[in-house]
C-alpha cells in the first residue's frame, strides 16, 4: 500500500493507494464518511471495505475529502467532496487505464455522495452503500439508478434508520436491468462494532459474484448480460475465503489494522 498525493479543485488531496500485478485489473474508489464526524479514510468500515477489495485483486484507492488529514480546503457538506471523488475517480482510472470494471464503494455520508457519483460516470460498472443515509439525505436523484449493486446495513444502526434503508432498497428494486442486494446484518450499530468481518464476507461474496455476472466491462451501456464467465483468468478469488469461516469477531484487527494508520471508529 502506497501513501498518495494527488490535486483536487481545492488542493491537494491525500490518500493511500494499492495497484494490483495485474494490468487489467478492475479498480475500486473508497468514500469516508461525514468529515464533520469524525469520517476520514481511516475509518474502520473504510478500511475494511479497502482490505477486501484488495484482496480479490483489485487496484483499489481510498483518500481523505477536502479539510481532512492532509487533504487541504473546507468542507463543502456535498458538492465540493463530490469533486474530490470525481477527481480521485479520474486518478485511479488513470493509474490504471486498461481496468476492465470500475466500482465505487462508500460509507454512510460517502455512501450518498458515491451514489451521486454513480449517477455522473456511466463507466461505474457497480457499486456498495453501506448504511447509507436515507433517512437524513435525499436519494431521489436515483431515477434511475443506473447500475447494480449493494446496499448494507445494521439491525441496531443508531444513526441510520434501518427502515429508511429497506425503504430506499425497495424503490431501487422496481426498476428494470438493475438488481440492487441488500444485506441486513443482525445486531450490527453506524459502526458494525463486532461485526467487521460480517460486513467483508457479505461485500467480498457479492464482489465475486458480480464480477462473474457481468465478466469484462470499460462502459456501462445499454442492457448488462447475466451471462457466467468460465475462463479461469475471469475468476477473482478472495484470499481469505477458506479462512473467512473460521473467523470470529474478536479477530478482525486481524484484516483492519495497519502499522501507519491510526484507525477511527467515529462515523
Amino acid at each position: 500500500m502506497t501513501e498518495v498525493l494527488f490535486n483536487g479543485h481545492a488542493g491537494r488531496l491525500e490518500g493511500r493507494y494499492h495497484q494490483s500485478e495485474n494490468p487489467n485489473a478492475p479498480v475500486a474508489l473508497i468514500l469516508h464518511p461525514h468529515p464533520q464526524y469524525g469520517g476520514t479514510m481511516n475509518n474502520k468500515v473504510v478500511y475494511t471495505l479497502f482490505s477486501v477489495f484488495q484482496s480479490l485483486g483489485f487496484s483499489v484507492l481510498r483518500f481523505n475529502f477536502r479539510s481532512v488529514g492532509r487533504s487541504q480546503g473546507n468542507f463543502e457538506d456535498g458538492l465540493g467532496e463530490l469533486s474530490d471523488a470525481t477527481v480521485a475517480l479520474d486518478w485511479l482510472q488513470a493509474m490504471n487505464p486498461d481496468a476492465r470494471q470500475c466500482w465505487i464503494a462508500g460509507y454512510s455520508f460517502g455512501a450518498w455522495i458515491g451514489l451521486q457519483l454513480l449517477m455522473r460516470r456511466p463507466d461505474i460498472n457497480n457499486f456498495i452503500a453501506v448504511s447509507p443515509p436515507a433517512n437524513e439525505k435525499d436519494f431521489s436523484f436515483l431515477a434511475p439508478c443506473p447500475t447494480s449493486g449493494l446496499i448494507t446495513q445494521g439491525s441496531i444502526d443508531e444513526i441510520v434508520n434501518p427502515a429508511s434503508v429497506t425503504s430506499l432498497v425497495k424503490k431501487l428494486s422496481t426498476q428494470r436491468n438493475v438488481e440492487v442486494n441488500y444485506a441486513m446484518i443482525e445486531g450490527a450499530d453506524h459502526m458494525y462494532n463486532n461485526h467487521l468481518v460480517d460486513l467483508y464476507k457479505v461485500a467480498g461474496h457479492y464482489i465475486i459474484d458480480a464480477v462473474k455476472k457481468s465478466g469484462p466491462a470499460r462502459k456501462r451501456r445499454g442492457r448488462r448480460r447475466k451471462s457466467e464467465i468460465e475462463s479461469e483468468n475471469e475468476t477473482l478469488l478472495l484470499e481469505s475465503d477458506e479462512s473467512s469461516e473460521e473467523l470470529d469477531d474478536d479477530e478482525t484487527d486481524d484484516f483492519v489494522d495497519e502499522s501507519n494508520d491510526d484507525f477511527e471508529d467515529e462515523e
